[in-house]
């Protein structure tokens, strides 16, 4: 039975030491849930994964995040194409890097077109991961500080807003966007419209003390296998990116609704529709890592052409065996994966807490974790 294959995958992957534990969740066309476990916790803690666990699920909430600020668009509360540097004024004058000099310092040159809503939500807005973008990581090397630092009042850009695509801090924009649009905290506004309404308990950027019972632990691979590590620091600041503690469960609840025709009454229509059409067709997605530590290069659904909507990566054709075209689809730093098939009315998440992301074994998990939701139909 394939239930029963997809916890065999589940604990094949465990066994082979692709990760200490795994938990999955998966939405069903006929509106069955199924959920799953394999594993332990982690290195430090034997006991055995369970469905609930809550894992820092990272770039997992920038979909979350997109989705409440494309509420407030439809409410008329903000617009998608206005400069952002109306409501943000740290974003009024960001530079452009343009390369160095001989003596290796930076050269950089105001932006010749503004920040909106619409290029941060896409990637197309310039803000960019250091750790995904090499000549930004030689930037603060040579300048000193950090992205986490400098970014929210004195940005750098790796290209005019709206001249590329890359992958960055442009979704903890759109959480500031959020925060300042409301006068609430982007942890209340969430709560209050997406997380409270869709009944997403163990979703939270403050976690309870009951919750943070159930933490999964940190890991970083090394050459003989995992270690424990520390959790990976998160700051206030920067939630809307990544701030989210969640489970699989929790999460597919979240992914029911963006492949349901109503939203489940929580994501109006207008919503909807932003955060599954294309909104560009530009192509979407690779990213080449400058930290090895943090991530292996990834590119997802590699011979599948990609593009982004509002608010997640898009596949513009059929996945053989899995997702129909017009899927949506991202990910979380530590090993976290997700899709949501609107076509199929199948969704599913994969979740596991280690770096460096994009981690081969993960991959093809997920891969086979897909393949056999279905063949569950």
């Amino acid at each position: 039975m394939a239930s029963q294959t997809i916890q065999d995958i589940l604990n094949e992957a465990v066994a082979k030491g692709v990760a200490p534990g795994l938990t999955a969740a998966v939405a069903h066309g006929d509106g069955r849930d199924s959920v799953y476990a394999a594993g332990v916790r982690g290195v430090a803690d034997p006991a055995p994964m369970s469905p609930d666990d809550v894992f820092w699920i990272a770039s997992c909430t920038k979909a979350i995040t997109s989705a409440a600020a494309l509420q407030l668009v439809e409410r008329g509360i903000l617009d998608l194409d206005a400069p952002v540097a109306e409501r943000l004024p740290g974003l009024a004058a960001p530079q452009v890097l343009e390369g160095f000099g001989d003596d290796g310092s930076p050269r950089v040159r105001p932006a010749r077109t503004p920040i909106t809503l619409r290029r941060l939500l896409t990637h197309t807005s310039g803000l960019a991961y250091d750790f995904f973008h090499a000549d930004l990581g030689r930037y603060y090397a040579h300048t000193g500080g950090s992205l986490m630092e400098q970014a929210p009042t004195a940005p750098v850009l790796a290209f005019d807003p709206g001249d590329g695509w890359q992958y960055g801090i442009g979704i903890d924009a759109v959480g500031w966007l959020v925060e300042q649009a409301t006068g609430q905290g982007l942890d209340a506004y969430v709560a209050q419209n997406i997380t409270g309404p869709l009944g997403m308990a163990d979703t939270s950027f403050t976690p309870s003390a009951q919750q943070e019972a159930r933490f999964v632990g940190m890991h970083a691979r090394g050459p003989e296998g995992f270690i424990a590590s520390p959790a990976f620091p998160s700051s206030p600041i920067y939630y809307g990116g990544g701030g989210l503690r969640s489970t699989a469960p929790d999460y597919l609840k979240f992914l029911r609704a963006v492949i349901s025709p109503d939203g489940a009454g929580v994501l109006g229509p207008q919503t909807l529709v932003r955060l599954r059409e294309a909104d560009s067709d530009r192509p979407a997605g690779d990213l080449r890592t400058a930290a090895r530590p943090l991530s292996h290069d990834f590119r997802p659904l590699s011979g599948t052409p990609t593009t982004h909507t509002l608010g997640f990566l898009r596949n513009e054709a059929d996945v053989p065996g899995g997702r129909r075209a017009g899927s949506l689809a991202w990910a979380g730093l530590a090993n976290c994966y997700y899709w949501a098939d609107p076509a199929s009315g199948v969704a599913g998440i994969l979740c596991a807490q280690f770096l460096p992301f994009a981690d081969p074994g993960m991959l093809a998990t997920f891969e086979a974790f897909e393949r056999a939701a279905y063949a569950d139909g």
